[in-house]
């Protein structure tokens, strides 16, 4: 019998909810964007929906720019193995900024592979945003 194709769709990206992940639910979306602003504790990435893969194993991992570890060493790309856990799973795969926030400035690309091949991926623009002037000034104020 032929096995059934994987189906994998994204259902969002962009900046969440702070997520908790000895919560059960998913972080929610707050703005669809590939652009994120190098703020501390603020949460980005993306969802998926993987279908007919259930007990298989993917692979995720986020190239982030060169953070240095606290020996000045370049940290390697965090990964892991998860297990799909039903027929139609949710994951979320993100991360967040913390201090300090200059060297967190870059590219950073998260991929989910399964059977060695990446199933999604996304890219996201870590910028600093902009502190002086007029929208700096409306930002530090909640505007």
């Amino acid at each position: 019998m032929a096995k059934s194709k994987v189906v994998v769709e994204m259902l969002s990206y962009g900046i969440y909810s702070k997520w908790d992940n000895n919560d059960k639910s998913l972080p929610k979306i707050q703005e669809f964007t590939t652009q994120v602003p190098a703020e501390v504790d603020i949460e980005f990435g993306f969802i998926v929906n993987i279908k007919k893969a259930r007990g298989a194993k993917i692979r995720y991992c986020i190239y982030h720019p060169d953070i240095p570890d606290k020996h000045g060493q370049a940290m390697p790309p965090f990964d892991g193995e998860e297990y799909v856990r039903n027929n139609s799973w949710d994951f979320y795969l993100g991360d967040t900024i913390w201090l300090p926030i200059e060297d967190k400035i870059g590219e950073w690309r998260m991929e989910i592979e399964l059977d060695n091949k990446i199933i999604a991926s996304k890219t996201f623009d870590v910028f600093q945003p902009e502190s002086a002037g007029e929208i700096g000034f409306w930002k530090k104020r909640g505007f």
